[in-house]
């Protein structure tokens, strides 16, 4: 069967990312047999679980699937995960993205696309509704996580994945540094 990486990117952010860029070099370099997925995920939740759904369902029939989610992206594929039994990798996610961006309600502009949308509590409730308040299979989590974090709360995805495989660096940032020293153990933890 054929492999397939899909990963997701945080908010505000784009397929352009550093990691995802990482990511995708490594496997074209090192494993070119490896489809590598970074969609540009829509703003608002609803158009992004749809287009979840339908990557998932589309690639899901004829590709052994992982996943790979960056902040908001880890919130996002824990959900996948949960939902489809799909492993997945976490860097530095958001635990609880519905409390975070109640403080980002309003006029938001994504640096990378510069697409302009009103973020509002109709949003926050959709996000609120993926949240998986107890992970059913946690050996199908790996956390990457920095201590460093100035945007989320380090400690709330350690506790979260408590019983997951864990890689928990001191100091460090919200973009992960030195994430691509770890794109070879993700794709062997994937199983892809």
């Amino acid at each position: 069967m054929a492999s397939a990486l899909l990963y997701l990117h945080g908010f505000n952010s784009s397929p352009q990312s550093l990691k995802a860029r990482q990511m995708r070099a490594y496997c074209q370099t090192m494993r070119p047999d490896i489809q590598v997925l970074v969609p540009q995920l829509p703003s608002h939740p609803e158009p992004t679980v749809n287009l979840l759904t339908e990557l998932v369902d589309t690639y899901g029939a004829t590709h052994q699937l992982g996943l790979v989610g960056s902040s908001l992206g880890g919130f996002l594929a824990t959900w996948l995960s949960e939902r489809y039994d799909i492993p997945a990798v976490l860097v530095n996610p958001a635990v609880r993205p519905y409390e975070l961006l109640q403080d980002y309600i309003g006029e938001q502009v994504n640096p990378y696309t510069h697409e302009r949308y009103q973020l509002d509590a109709d949003d926050i409730l959709a996000l609120r509704t993926l949240d998986v308040p107890t992970l059913t299979h946690p050996s199908q989590f790996w956390l990457l996580q920095q201590m460093g974090d100035e945007v989320l709360d380090y400690r709330q995805a350690v506790e979260k994945f408590s019983a997951s495989r864990q890689t928990v660096e001191p100091e460090g940032d919200h973009s992960f540094v030195g994430f691509e020293r770890y794109c070879a153990d993700i794709i062997q933890f994937l199983g892809l």
